[in-house]
């Protein structure tokens, strides 16, 4: 996970719930994240993170999670 400057391994520890993009309903049954998906996530950091809400501020709100052996970026996220 990138926040700001700071980079620390994440694993997420639980789907909430997709939104369903045409309809913006939450999908509760079907947990599996794919390409463009939108979701509630709970994700563990291995130390401590210093944010804000992603409302208040966007650069200390948002977060990418970048794949360890390949150092793409597989998701971005806000913190709300």
């Amino acid at each position: 996970m990138r926040q700001t400057t700071r980079e620390l391994k994440a694993v997420v520890r639980e789907v909430r719930y997709k939104v369903d993009i045409n309809t913006l309903h939450k999908i509760e049954d079907n947990l599996e994240m794919g390409l463009n998906d939108i979701g509630r996530l709970s994700i563990h950091t291995s130390g401590p993170l210093f944010y804000d809400s992603y409302q208040k501020n966007r650069a200390t709100g948002s977060f990418i999670l970048i794949d360890e052996q390949t150092n793409a970026t597989v998701a971005a996220g806000m913190i709300v």
